[in-house]
């Protein structure tokens, strides 16, 4: 575990430790980020001491293609640690964590490697636990909050934080045993915020909506469009909001 109290990124400071040969299992952890961002290159606001700020190292030996269920093993992760803490957080498919529908905790994966190999896999996890109202710049108010707001008390950021990795290393382990998840997609899919509820989904150019039927045994989010076709949505190919709010 390398540990930080001021950091650019820590996904981006992962990679360059992976590329550098930084062993399987390294967390980067910091106190603080400058230029946290979450997917699609978004800014995540990362204040000191009010967060979990991390990335691990990661360098499994599976099919590249199935590397977008390593982020559904950490939504998994943060779900049951929240859930040991008395904490009762939903998924938003497929990096989102939600509490009271608001977004507390957001998950980056990265990969590096070729069409059959992974070099790598950058996890970053990025959970808002103590920060106040005030933390969050006026226009992310209304979707994103603090485990501190939402539960009305303060977090222990070692505690949660220690329980996450733990989860997660029962959880990922589980993954490369059976190389399907099967632990991790069943607890994102008995907390998934979205099945069953109308959604718009995103893709590029294309913007349709649809009803959300399921999470496959796959990691896929299964919807149904309008002309009565379903879809399964791959992770990392589309951005999914509710048709009138983040969630809903």
């Amino acid at each position: 575990m390398i540990y930080f109290d001021t950091i650019s990124s820590t996904n981006t400071k992962a990679k360059e430790m992976a590329d550098k040969g930084a062993e399987d299992g390294t967390v980067i952890i910091s106190e603080e980020q400058k230029g946290g961002r979450g997917r699609f290159g978004r800014e995540w606001t990362s204040p000191k001491h009010k967060g979990i700020w991390m990335s691990i190292i990661l360098r499994p030996h599976v099919n590249p293609n199935d590397i977008s269920i390593v982020t559904q093993v950490a939504a998994a992760s943060v779900v049951e640690a929240g859930l040991e803490m008395g904490f009762d957080f939903y998924v938003k498919w497929p990096n989102d964590i939600i509490m009271n529908d608001k977004k507390v905790c957001g998950i980056l994966t990265e990969m590096s490697g070729e069409l059959n190999h992974i070099n790598y896999v950058v996890l970053g996890i990025g959970v808002n636990v103590n920060q106040d109202i005030d933390d969050f710049p006026d226009d992310l108010r209304e979707r994103a909050s603090s485990v501190k707001i939402e539960s009305g008390k303060y977090v222990s950021r070692q505690e949660l934080c220690a329980k996450i990795l733990n989860h997660f290393e029962t959880l990922y382990d589980s993954f490369l045993r059976d190389k399907k998840g099967i632990r991790a997609i069943t607890i994102c899919r008995e907390k998934s915020i979205l099945i069953g509820k109308d959604v718009r989904v995103m893709r590029g150019n294309d913007t349709f909506d649809a009803k959300v039927l399921d999470l496959n045994s796959a990691g896929e989010l299964v919807v149904r469009k309008k002309d009565g076709a379903e879809e399964r949505l791959f992770s990392g190919e589309v951005s999914v909001r509710g048709k009138k709010g983040y969630v809903i």
